[in-house]
């Protein structure tokens, strides 16, 4: 499987407080940003595979609501991750 466990504390353990940090916000985005970046490859390799398509558009939908929460309870923290992750230019 791409995402492993180990790979999911790593994720969390860098972007969140710790590795067992797994309900903070910026631990979901990084996490949805990872598994974002992977469902978009595979989709440039199966263009008709509309399953994984929709599942994609499912995450990004969850990784907006979570970056509009973080916007609208602290800017700061939401500036920080957006710079972190590269999600805007």
């Amino acid at each position: 499987m791409y995402l492993s466990t180990e790979k999911k504390q790593e994720i969390f353990k860098e972007h969140g407080k710790g590795p067992e940090d797994t309900g903070s916000p910026e631990g979901q985005i990084a996490l949805f940003s990872y598994r974002i970046s992977h469902l978009t490859e595979h989709l440039k390799k199966n263009r008709k595979d509309f399953s994984t398509q929709l599942a994609l558009q499912k995450l990004v939908g969850k990784r907006r609501a979570q970056l509009d929460y973080l916007m609208k309870t602290d800017i700061e923290r939401y500036r920080a991750i957006i710079k972190k992750l590269g999600l805007r230019r």
